[in-house]
């Protein structure tokens, strides 16, 4: 099947592209030693960077993509030929942008970044103060990500540009949480509207998963307070500010959402998430609950030796979405009774058909 019959039999079937996001990564590599990161604690890091040769195998079947995330694993500003990747992504039609610790980034580079095209770029950060980012973001200053961001705006003003569009990511943990109510102001003095809120998803030592914040059970949440601030004070100084629930929650597909996204790692491997396809060695640990779970790698196929049409219909990977899928309707077929005045029964009979195996040990089926 060529990439065009593949592309229209999708047209036929869904209005628009059929693919949200694409989570391409460049690069295992990285200049930090984040504390809750689990390559601080792992022995066997795979390095690896994705060639160009090898990137552009992968073109053709971006034009069924909305959005293309050029990052993995590793920091993509390593990659040394991130910029003709921006440039070969943009011709084929998708949005294109990563998340950074802006390490490295000179004026000249955010000029050669904005004329590749770039249309949004997220700056993680750990604090709003120097004191707490560095602790957490070993290696990372946070003086550097604000002359990033500086630098960005600078040059947009200059261009007369609109893009990138660019937010801050604030992983969330119990360190820093007491910072997260001044984030709005921060961001609002820095000229970014969008703030986005993450847990700590994947832990592998007991000392990752004492640093969460979220709980496995309903209750109270001695965090809560400190989110229901910054959600005051985004109103306040108008920025949007998306958060992450602090207890369990049923979601029909995870926030990954496998059935209209994907991975693809710097070996080429296509995986449903990035969170099942670590530069570990198969089976890897994950921390779930308190327990700990080794998990085999997912991957239904190399996009470099296999076209992408016969890796998406391959029995096992259609078995996986259609584990979504099967929740999707369950919880349609819910909500349909529930308005027809079954709510007692109905809620007492509901089951949730299980996700994938590789995926109940996941906070993210959990929503979080």
């Amino acid at each position: 099947m060529t990439m065009d019959t593949f592309f229209k039999r999708f047209l036929r079937k869904k209005k628009g592209k059929p693919f949200s996001t694409w989570q391409i990564e460049l690069t295992t590599r990285c200049p930090l030693r984040c504390k809750m990161c689990i390559r601080a604690s792992s022995k066997d890091w795979q390095h690896q960077d994705m060639s160009l040769e090898d990137f552009k195998k992968i073109l053709p079947y971006l034009k069924a993509v909305e959005h293309v995330v050029l990052e993995g694993w590793g920091e993509s500003l390593l990659h040394k030929d991130l910029l003709d990747c921006i440039r070969l992504v943009k011709k084929e039609g998708p949005q294109v942008g990563f998340v950074t610790s802006g390490k490295g980034l000179t004026e000249d580079y955010v000029s050669e970044l904005l004329e590749a095209g770039l249309d949004f770029i997220g700056f993680s950060i750990a604090g709003i103060t120097p004191e707490t980012h560095a602790m957490i973001r070993v290696h990372s200053n946070l003086s550097e990500i604000l002359h990033a961001i500086r630098l960005f705006q600078k040059k947009r003003d200059l261009y007369s540009l609109s893009r990138p569009k660019m937010h801050l990511v604030f992983l969330m943990l119990r360190e820093n949480i007491h910072e997260v109510p001044g984030l709005p102001a921060f961001a609002e003095k820095l000229g970014i509207k969008d703030i986005f809120l993450t847990h700590l998803i994947h832990m592998m030592t007991p000392s990752q998963e004492n640093q969460k914040i979220f709980s496995y059970e309903g209750g109270e949440n001695r965090f809560d307070r400190f989110l229901r601030e910054a959600e005051v004070n985004a109103k306040r100084f108008g920025v949007k500010l998306k958060r992450p629930a602090l207890f369990p929650t049923d979601v029909p597909v995870c926030e990954e959402n496998p059935l209209r996204n994907l991975y693809i790692s710097s070996s080429g491997e296509v995986s449903p998430c990035v969170y099942l396809f670590p530069p570990l060695c198969s089976p890897f640990k994950r921390i779930f609950k308190g327990q700990e779970y080794w998990i085999e790698k997912v991957s239904f196929g190399n996009i470099f030796n296999i076209p992408f049409s016969e890796i998406w219909d391959r029995e096992d990977y259609l078995h996986f979405r259609d584990c979504f899928t099967e929740r999707e309707k369950k919880i349609k077929e819910l909500s349909f009774s529930l308005l027809g005045g079954e709510m007692t029964k109905r809620l007492k009979d509901f089951i949730f058909p299980d996700p994938p195996e590789p995926c109940k040990t996941c906070h993210k089926i959990l929503g979080f």
